[in-house]
Formats: structure tokens, C-alpha cells, sequence
């Protein structure tokens, strides 16, 4: 009989310890989670294009490309550091670094809208019969098209994380998931650059949609696990963002958003 007890009580025992690990590691793993994208999509992609640069094949990068690259790495360091520090007891220091967070989200912001400006005037100031007109054309609706996810990704990242900080000293359940919800916004871009995974780009929006969702499922996974129930402040997340998915959808590609992105912008020379 004491065998029996001995054999119920271990399984329990290990669940219980697999328990309290996930809910000191999890946000530790999401940020590395993301940190380890980055790399993997953008190392070989900067690699190419500075041998390109070097080589003469392509001009220098604008000095925004270098601001943003910087700027995001630096946040998806800070959010390691910070989920870390929180796993190892040391809540002060975190709090500390956190005043960081509120200088930097508004760079990482402005930086992203820099990245979307250069893009269309790059375009812009690219001289008739400079390359062939089919070329040209394909590159001015990529680069409209992909407006569409870039205001979704600025836009939200920029509501979260201020609803993060807003409330990251009375409500830290919502603070940590709010960064999380950010943070895997702009991830889309290191995703679509790992060449062995599926891309649905350019001809649309959709892989860059549901990577989204995938590299969040592991805290989805965990809330309904340890909670029961996914955290509102996911739910509100994904349901604020579902009408720009279907809006990006639905444009990506159409004879209006071609004719009309520019002027919505304004963009001249068009």
C-alpha cells in the first residue's frame, strides 16, 4: 500500500516542480524565444547586405536601417534582462532598468516609422527608365503592401507597451504579457528572412499573420495550463488586432490600396 502512495505521489510531485519552473521561466524563455529569431532571420540577411554594399552592388544603408536594428535590439535585450532579473528574485534592479523602457519604446517607435517613411521615398526618388518598368512596379506594391502590416505592427506596439507601463506597478500579470503581445508584433520580419520556413509574402500577408500567433502560442499554451483560461489581456490583444488582419487582407494587392496608399501618405512622385 505505501508502494501505491509513493508511486500516486511522485508523478504529482514532479507536475507540481515542472509547474513552478514554467511559471519562473516562461517569459524568460518567450524573450529569448525572440532574441533567437532575430538572429537567426536577420545575421544571414545583414551578411548579404553589407557584402552587396562592399561589393558595389547596392548603395550604403540608410543610416534609419542602422537606428532601428540597434534600437530593436536593444529592446529585445531589455525585455530578456528584465524577464531574468524577475526569475531570479532581483525586483529591484528590475524595476530600475525598467525607467530605461519608457525611453526607449518611444525610439523603437519612431524608428520604426522611419524605416516605413525611407521605404516609399526611396521609391520615390528612384529616376524614370533607372530600372524595368515591371521591376519597378513590383517594388512600389511590395512596399505598399507591406504598409498595411507595418501600421498594425507601430500601432499596436506602441498601445501595448504604453498600456504596459501604465500599469506595470499594480497589475504585473497584465504588464509582462502586454511586452509579450509587443514584442512578437515586429517578429514577422526576422521570420520571413529564415529561408527554410514558409513564406506567403509577397503575394500576401498571411504567413506573417500567423507566425504571430505561433511564436505567441507557448504563453497561450502556458495561461491555459496553469490559469485555465487565456489572460484578457491576450484576448484583447488578438481581438483588437483581427480587424487589421482582415483589412490587410482584403487590400493587400487591390487596385485601390495601389492607387490610394500613396495619397493617404503623401507621397509625391508616385
Amino acid at each position: 500500500m505505501v508502494a501505491n502512495v509513493v508511486d500516486a505521489v511522485a508523478p504529482e510531485s514532479a507536475a507540481r516542480s515542472f509547474a513552478r519552473l514554467a511559471d519562473r521561466w516562461i517569459y524568460v524563455f518567450m524573450a529569448g524565444l525572440f532574441v533567437v529569431t532575430t538572429l537567426v532571420g536577420f545575421i544571414p540577411d545583414s551578411i548579404g547586405l553589407l557584402a552587396a554594399v562592399r561589393a558595389g552592388e547596392r548603395p550604403p544603408l540608410p543610416p534609419i536601417y542602422h537606428a532601428h536594428a540597434v534600437l530593436m535590439g536593444s529592446w529585445l535585450l531589455l525585455l530578456l534582462t528584465q524577464s531574468t532579473l524577475v526569475a531570479t528574485g532581483r525586483t529591484a534592479l528590475h524595476r530600475q532598468l525598467g525607467l530605461a523602457g519608457m525611453v526607449l519604446a518611444p525610439a523603437v517607435v519612431a524608428a520604426m516609422i522611419g524605416m516605413v517613411a525611407t521605404s516609399w521615398s526611396a521609391i520615390a526618388a528612384i529616376p524614370p527608365g533607372a530600372m524595368p518598368a515591371d521591376a519597378l512596379q513590383s517594388r512600389k506594391a511590395f512596399v505598399a503592401n507591406l504598409t498595411l502590416e507595418q501600421f498594425r505592427t507601430v500601432l499596436f506596439f506602441a498601445i501595448f507597451v504604453g498600456w504596459a507601463l501604465s500599469v506595470r506597478k499594480n497589475d504585473p500579470q497584465t504588464h509582462k504579457r502586454l511586452l509579450i503581445l509587443a514584442t512578437v508584433l515586429p517578429l514577422p520580419a526576422a521570420i520571413d528572412r529564415v529561408s527554410w520556413l514558409y513564406s506567403s509574402l509577397p503575394a500576401s500577408p498571411t504567413s506573417a499573420e500567423a507566425y504571430s500567433l505561433l511564436w505567441l502560442l507557448p504563453v497561450l499554451i502556458y495561461d491555459l495550463a496553469r490559469r485555465g483560461r487565456v489572460h484578457r489581456a491576450y484576448l484583447i490583444g488578438i481581438a483588437a488586432n483581427l480587424p487589421f488582419v482582415v483589412a490587410s487582407q482584403l487590400l493587400w494587392g487591390s487596385p485601390w490600396w495601389m492607387e490610394n496608399a500613396p495619397k493617404l501618405l503623401g507621397v509625391k512622385g508616385w
